[in-house]
């Protein structure tokens, strides 16, 4: 059936966690995590997006209740994990293990991994330094944190499609240092003057918030301007640009080969202005056992009705 025939699929009903706590993972650092769904089910953990996004309850619903036991976490310094946007001891490979301890903690001995945007680059990481402990993928809106996609964002790109956006996003910025607006962003973020990263995250936010949606969702800006929510994502995803991840350059695609052997589903917007489909495509050429939906109406967002229809079908492909 062609996809602008077919029946759209839609989030599961909501639920709440049969069990929740927190996970002390050293470095200072506290991880909220929580399991839903069936306790006997088949194991998935999810990987919110951001960095230093967190996880809703929304993300719950992307799985089959009946079918899944599904582990949600929110990542170092973000949501209802402490300290709150600490960049110390936060980069990938923390996160990678951190994942690995949650795994012990849940009691099982591999599971399914499913991230999107940021999150699909940690499930990549995990998935290539933990094989063994992964059943299958699913990834949506790839980023491999190769510099042209931090350019994309930070340099030139997305100001094509959102100039008027782009100008509120270098104002706080003076003219002499928007030749390096991560570093420039950075210094303000991590500086004394408490009022003056506030003015910034919130801009720093705001033109990510621009850059995920197909059309306008005030509500979404309202949610990523959020204060707390601006803190978080601003330091801990422009700490991570500055490091581009803690990954060599083309890391992730060279390494695919490990991935041989896991099946997986790619689930991309064609119109991601965030994570434009050129990193998915590439990934594909690496790993051709992969899947690859390009979805002709979907932008960044999970939920929006193509990218999450693709999403909820593979959930379910893979639920067994």
């Amino acid at each position: 059936m062609d996809i602008a025939t077919r029946q759209l699929r839609t989030l599961y009903p909501e639920i709440e966690p049969y069990q929740s706590g927190h996970l002390d993972v050293g470095d200072g650092h506290q991880l909220y995590w929580e399991q839903c769904g069936n306790p006997a089910g088949k194991p998935v953990v999810f990987l919110h997006g951001g960095p230093g996004a967190g996880a809703s309850p929304s993300h719950r619903c992307q799985f089959d209740p009946a079918r899944y036991n599904i582990l949600l976490f929110d990542q170092r310094g973000c949501g209802r994990s402490t300290p709150h946007a600490s960049l110390e001891a936060n980069t990938t490979w923390h996160l990678v293990e951190d994942i690995e301890r949650l795994r012990v903690l849940a009691g099982v001995d591999k599971w399914m991994v499913f991230g999107g945007s940021w999150g699909s680059t940690l499930a990549l990481a995990y998935a290539q330094a933990h094989p063994e402990r992964v059943t299958e993928l699913v990834l949506r809106g790839i980023f491999l944190f190769d510099q042209y996609e931090i350019d994309w964002l930070y340099k030139d790109g997305a100001n094509s499609i959102y100039p008027d956006k782009w100008e509120e996003f270098i104002a706080p910025i003076p003219p002499a240092e928007r030749g390096n607006l991560v570093e420039a962003y950075l210094k303000r973020l991590t500086g004394d003057d408490a009022d003056e990263r506030l003015v910034v995250a919130k801009a720093w936010s705001k033109w990510e918030g621009e850059t995920v949606t197909l059309l306008p969702h005030p509500e979404v800006i309202e949610e990523f301007t959020e204060p707390d929510k601006a803190i978080a994502v601003a330091r801990i995803e422009n700490h991570y640009m500055y490091y581009k991840g803690w990954l060599e350059e083309g890391q992730l695609l060279r390494d695919a080969a490990k991935l041989r052997g896991i099946p997986g589903v790619i689930v991309q917007g064609r119109h991601d202005s965030c994570t434009p489909p050129k990193a998915a495509w590439a990934l594909k050429q690496a790993w051709p056992e992969v899947e690859l939906n390009i979805i002709p109406d979907g932008g960044h967002l999970y939920n929006e009705p193509g990218v999450l229809d693709g999403l909820i079908r593979a959930t379910d492909r893979f639920a067994g």
